[in-house]
């Protein structure tokens, strides 16, 4: 039996594809599939766990920009693929939760936050007066509250942008009750863990490279240092 709540999967899944303008997922296979229909990624597939459908589609799919994710490790996911798919996420990518927002955070002198709120979308960014410093969405959806391309830029890392933009976010949510939920390479991760955010899951990606692209080994990369 999965120990991953697929509804909190499901939902933030949802939540992301209202960020992005991308279509509702769907179900697929035992997982869930969202026809993202972009240059980088034509379509995404999720899995909570290693179903017979993720093994199914990985022998039907034989091109290139489609995404097969898994809330597991490289190694396990590419158990389950046949030898043209290689891992394209850091090994160390995790899903994050959190059980309590942030308190709000006051911006250094200087900064000014413009937010636009949409529906159940928050666009947030940060400004060094016409200039852009750190932006991010939340996207709030069958309670839960998401956290997207959070971004500080740069030359303004370690100013404390990231904490006052999330706070900024989660500050905007509709309900108290909605759990939290993120992913994070280790980048953002060291972040996230300073902001009282947990790891929930691995999250791992296999794509098949274009044919210009020359791989060396089927294995899951190992993290940079």
């Amino acid at each position: 039996m999965s120990l991953i709540d697929e509804g909190l999967m499901r939902a933030w899944l949802a939540a992301r594809s209202l960020s992005r303008r991308l279509p509702m997922p769907v179900a697929d296979r035992g997982g869930w599939r969202v026809d993202s229909g972009q240059p980088e990624e034509r379509r995404r597939y999720l899995f909570t766990q290693p179903l017979p459908g993720l093994a199914e589609l990985g022998r039907e799919i034989d091109t290139p920009f489609v995404g097969l994710k898994l809330c597991g490790s490289g190694e396990q996911l590419l158990a389950q693929l046949p030898e043209r798919w290689q891992i394209v996420s850091d090994p160390m990518t995790r899903v994050m939760v959190r059980s309590s927002p942030n308190a709000p955070q006051p911006l250094p002198d200087g900064f000014g936050i413009a937010i636009d709120q949409r529906g159940s979308v928050t666009h947030a960014r940060i400004l060094d007066g016409d200039t852009l410093a750190a932006s991010g969405y939340a996207a709030e959806i069958d309670g839960v509250l998401i956290y997207d391309r959070i971004r500080t830029q740069d030359a303004y890392q370690r100013r404390g942008l990231g904490r006052a933009l999330m706070a900024a976010l989660g500050g905007m949510r509709r309900s108290s009750r909605s759990r939290e939920v993120l992913t994070a390479t280790p980048a953002g991760r060291s972040l996230y863990l300073q902001l009282g955010w947990r790891d929930y899951c691995p999250y791992s990606t296999a794509m098949i490279p274009p044919p210009s692209v020359v791989t060396r080994s089927r294995r899951a990369p190992s993290r940079s240092r």
